[in-house]
């Protein structure tokens, strides 16, 4: 992505704001920062996608009507898209922006509902063919991804269409698998996935004190948004009133907010009187924690300093003492997440401060400091308010951490492979094309019945699915260029690819 926005540029890229589901936790957000700097960027903010979608929504208001937006007092973010799904309350106030609360799930997206086709064309098949056929189809890598696709396919045009067609060329022994797949039927596989996105969107509610009647607006985000039933189903939760806000491209809003958000900063962190396309960005961004953080006192209870939903950057202290006798050292362990019992949550990281005050349990005062930046990531220090003994980390746990040295040496071993990885993704690229034009040659012969051309095609099959990948690019290359020359079609590698 960086090399493509440089050669769109035409100008180096040493900056970029990043965007993460909301619910991403402080090791996904560290992760995050640290494969950016991998790719020879300075990450210098990280924000929440419904929040840098909210910042797209407000501008583009903004600009529609001529002004800065005053009324909009609750806005719900609803952001479904491919694995992850997020919801945002919002309260927008002319210029400010402040995240009354956010959540989601991040096992759910347009993924599942993916899934939930697939199975019910594996139950078509088995209905057909028996029950070992599915068996014997999800033995095959390929042959899954082929049939994944296809289900894809349909439920975008189901989308847009009552129906649409499912059409795998050779999926089960040989023969074609067709079926129809009507918005009906779609709708009732997928029911229980969107009473899941409702309920997420109640809770989210609650959490930010807002009901239904106080929200203003619904913003649609996520390519996922688009299926109609999930629609009605939202505009029948706020009561028919509103009017759900499309105006976005729901592919390209979190995007183009994590822009604004790159000019903002860029012109000193206000927005300076930039115009973007005549629209002022004098704009100031609150967001929230998305999970509580606290500490581990005895009894493995989690102890909470910065409770959910906090606005960031934020500073948060505590007092703290000790649990037994003549203790004078104490062990920080750094948690995040809702449970009481930290066995539930999920451990950021610890230190140990020393010379704490020689006395009986319970009588030293020691002060705990989380310190949340802007980006989501957390800074913890202790202080002995009587001795004057600090300890202080980044919380730089083992896991879902890179050292300095870890980034340095990555940085250089993809530039070290570059050319490698090139000549690999070329070949994947022109293998997957030979794959789909042989599939393609394979059902006009059938038609045909053109037996000997089909168990040539069966032969070229056969060694795609047994020795492609230990193949050097000349092999697969040399099979392209039979398959012209029998067939007069040529293989034609796309510049991305979608496979799994």
């Amino acid at each position: 992505m960086k090399r493509s926005a440089e050669a769109f540029l035409g100008m180096p890229c040493r900056k970029a704001v990043v965007t993460v589901p909301a619910h991403f936790n402080d090791q996904q957000r560290q992760a995050t920062k640290d494969a950016g700097r991998i790719a020879g960027l300075d990450v210098v903010r990280i924000i929440n996608e419904p929040t840098a979608a909210a910042l797209a929504y407000g501008l583009h208001s903004a600009g529609a009507e001529g002004a800065a937006q005053t009324d909009k007092s609750n806005v719900v973010i609803f952001d479904l898209g491919g694995g992850t799904f997020d919801v945002s309350v919002l309260s927008m106030d002319g210029g400010i922006f402040a995240v009354k609360a956010t959540g989601g799930d991040t096992h759910l997206g347009g993924e599942d509902f993916d899934n939930l086709l697939v199975d019910w064309c594996l139950k078509q098949i088995e209905d057909k063919h028996g029950k070992n056929a599915p068996k014997v189809l999800k033995a095959s890598h390929r042959h899954m991804q082929r049939l994944r696709r296809a289900c894809e396919a349909a439920k975008r045009a189901v989308s847009v269409a009552s129906s649409a067609d499912i059409d795998v060329d050779a999926l089960i022994d040989g023969e074609n698998f067709n079926a129809t797949l009507t918005r009906a039927i779609f709708d009732r596989l997928c029911q229980g996935l969107f009473t899941r996105c409702i309920d997420t969107v109640r809770s989210v509610l609650k959490d930010a004190g807002t009901t239904t009647e106080q929200v203003s607006d619904v913003v649609l985000v996520g390519g996922s948004t688009r299926i109609p039933q999930l629609q009605d189903i939202l505009t029948a939760m706020f009561g028919g009133r509103i009017e759900l806000c499309k105006s976005i491209n729901p592919d390209e809003a979190v995007a183009y907010g994590a822009a604004v958000q790159g000019a903002i900063l860029k012109n000193g962190g206000t927005g300076g009187g930039l115009a973007l396309d005549g629209i002022c960005t004098d704009l100031l961004l609150l967001d929230v924690a998305p999970l509580s953080l606290g500490i581990e006192l005895e009894g493995k209870i989690m102890s909470v300093l910065i409770p959910r939903n906090t606005p960031i950057p934020c500073i948060k202290a505590r007092e703290y003492t000790t649990a037994e006798d003549w203790q004078t050292e104490i062990d920080v362990v750094v948690y995040e997440g809702e449970r009481p019992h930290t066995s539930a949550n999920n451990k950021l990281g610890e230190f140990t401060i020393s010379g704490v005050e020689r006395a009986k349990r319970g009588e030293p005062k020691v002060e705990v400091t989380f310190q949340l930046d802007a980006n989501g990531i957390l800074s913890v220090s202790a202080m002995d308010k009587v001795t004057g003994a600090r300890a202080r980390s980044e919380i730089k746990a083992d896991r879902g951490r890179l050292t300095d040295e870890d980034v340095e040496r990555m940085v250089a071993d993809a530039e070290l492979y570059k050319a490698e990885d090139d000549a690999l993704s070329l070949k994947i690229h022109l293998r997957n094309a030979l794959e789909e034009s042989v599939y393609s040659v394979k059902t006009s012969l059938t038609e045909r019945n053109d037996i000997t051309g089909i168990n040539l095609l069966d032969d070229i099959l056969l060694w795609l699915e047994d020795d492609s990948e230990t193949a050097t690019i000349e092999e697969i290359q040399k099979r392209c260029d039979w398959l012209f020359l029998k067939f007069g079609v040529r293989p034609k590698p796309r510049s991305s690819d979608d496979r799994v």
